[in-house]
């Protein structure tokens, strides 16, 4: 019988979790018996490299040997991380990381056949790409990946029945989605997301780790740590303080540095004050994707929470506040979605049965010329083929025309963003056309772009008449892997002893 099992490759945690012979998700422990393993790694001399909480650790040992926070470099062609004098992608590390996750779920349910991995609803094209990537280089059969507010919907509605219109608030360690959802018995339908990249729990540490640098300066002086390895340690003694402040009003701290020790205490207020711009920013957030879905506070039934960090008092009062009722907390945050992903991929194999629409989580276009009715003169204009929030999977073409005699090339372009004006939207990818030379001024040039239900695009422009036509292939032109490069990818790790 064939495993299924979905994949939250976090930021700071990454779990899985697999479909059952009652087709029910269950999350897969490590091997150390922890339900969530730490997305961290640490190489040590003889190519053993350790994955979760004893990577975690070794940073405090040698940090130029461990690796933390990769996911927010997927789909990053330039980034590279150097260890030993081999440079290793982004995708290349999540690999050693679902790697290590599949090697834990073996002795417990047998090979897995089949996975899902989620990903941030504002994930773009090439981190998508990256991520299947990641998992093929792994040596797993990835079927599809999935939207993790979109994981977090279905796992809510199929096991506790959850239904109505909901909005999925979803803030883990290094990133924030928010969906809004219709829910009913037939069904799934995702509305619309948006979320932030640089937003979620290791923010926060971060900036409870300035305060204790700067408490510390006053005190004494001097600076609280002079090495990676000593900054590590404060680190993690950030985030032990931010996680007592969910639960406690005060939190004292003892700060052990070059000149001498500080004591002190820091207030949930004092916390929540430090926090108060990303606590903003998840707000406007929130009114973004409600304008956006034509709702107000008061059309939203219910509110998820997923991830980690939406445990944080100030985010469940804000929270509370818009909507007028506490959110709902249904299970454990920190699973929800591998859980969601699990069942998702039980979804794609006909193996759960409820439908889900999803839909496109940007707009992409074109630039051409255009008439500009005040100027009454051709401008350059961005001219959106498939608008954010369409439903997926779709295809939209559109015939343009040349704009003079002989003209032998067309530069396509793939642009994203909500805007009319060129300079205001990203081009993703660009390409030629190159045309016969003798061609008369309008010829038609026909663009297609089509968006998968992965969230992926494919970019046609074509003349029809002499069979000519420029793929624009937004993962090539972004640097990232391509199919012929896997196996050399799964090579350069395969001699790697992961622990």
């Amino acid at each position: 019988m064939a495993k299924i099992a979905g994949i939250d490759l976090g930021t700071t945690f990454s779990a899985i979790s697999r479909l059952n012979d009652m087709d029910r998700p269950e999350v897969i422990p490590n091997a150390d018996g922890e339900r969530i393993t730490s997305s961290s790694l640490y190489f040590d001399e003889n190519k053993k490299i350790d994955v979760g909480a004893e990577a975690l650790n070794g940073r405090k040992v040698d940090a130029s040997r461990s690796v933390r926070w990769i996911k927010a470099h997927m789909g990053d062609a330039d980034h590279r991380t150097s260890i030993d004098g081999k440079e290793y992608t982004p995708a290349e590390l999540s690999a050693l990381i679902l790697k290590k996750l599949h090697q834990d779920a073996i002795p417990q349910v047998g090979e897995i056949t089949d996975v899902v991995i989620s990903v941030p609803a504002n994930f773009g094209e090439v981190a998508r790409k990256a991520t299947m990537d990641a998992g093929k280089i792994a040596g797993l059969n990835v079927i599809g990946i999935v939207n993790e507010p979109t994981a977090a919907a279905l796992y809510y509605a199929i096991t506790h029945e959850i239904a109505g219109r909901m909005m999925v608030f979803d803030l883990g360690g290094g990133t924030f989605d928010v969906s809004v959802a219709n829910v009913a018995g037939q069904g799934i339908d995702i509305v619309t997301s948006c979320g932030a990249p640089d937003l979620g729990g290791s923010h926060f540490d971060q900036k409870l780790l300035e305060y204790f640098e700067k408490k510390y300066k006053e005190e004494t002086g001097g600076e609280m740590y002079s090495t990676p390895e000593e900054r590590a340690e404060f680190e993690d003694y950030a985030e032990e303080a931010k996680k007592s402040l969910s639960k406690k009003e005060t939190f004292k701290f003892r700060l052990k540095g070059e000149g001498g020790t500080v004591r002190g205490e820091i207030t949930r207020s004092e916390f929540e004050s430090l926090i108060s711009s990303d606590i903003a920013r998840i707000e406007m957030l929130i009114e973004t994707v409600l304008d956006e879905a034509e709702l107000e506070a008061s059309d939203v039934e219910k509110v998820l929470l997923a991830g980690g960090s939406s445990r944080i008092p100030a985010v469940q009062r804000l929270l509370k506040e818009m909507f007028g009722y506490e959110p709902t907390l249904a299970g454990n945050v920190d699973e929800c979605v591998s859980l969601g992903a699990a069942l998702y991929a039980g979804l794609r194999l006909g193996k759960v049965d409820m439908p889900l629409g999803e839909v496109c989580n940007a707009s992409y276009g074109t630039t051409c010329m255009a008439i500009d009715e005040v100027l009454e003169k051709d401008v350059p204009t961005n001219d959106i083929l498939i608008k954010k929030n369409s439903k997926i999977p779709c295809e939209v073409s559109k015939t343009y025309f040349t704009r003079y005699a002989g003209q032998e090339v067309i530069n396509g372009k793939v642009t994203q963003g909500e805007s009319s004006d060129p300079d205001l939207v990203q081009i993703r990818a660009e390409g030629s056309l190159k045309l016969p030379s003798d061609l008369p001024q309008g010829t038609p040039i026909d663009i297609t772009y089509s968006y998968d239900k992965d969230q992926r695009m494919n970019c046609i422009f074509e003349h029809k008449d002499s069979r000519t036509k420029l793929v624009v292939n937004l993962d090539i032109e972004s640097g990232s892997s391509t199919s012929e490069t896997i196996e050399d990818q799964q090579a350069k790790i395969e001699d790697l002893i992961i622990d």
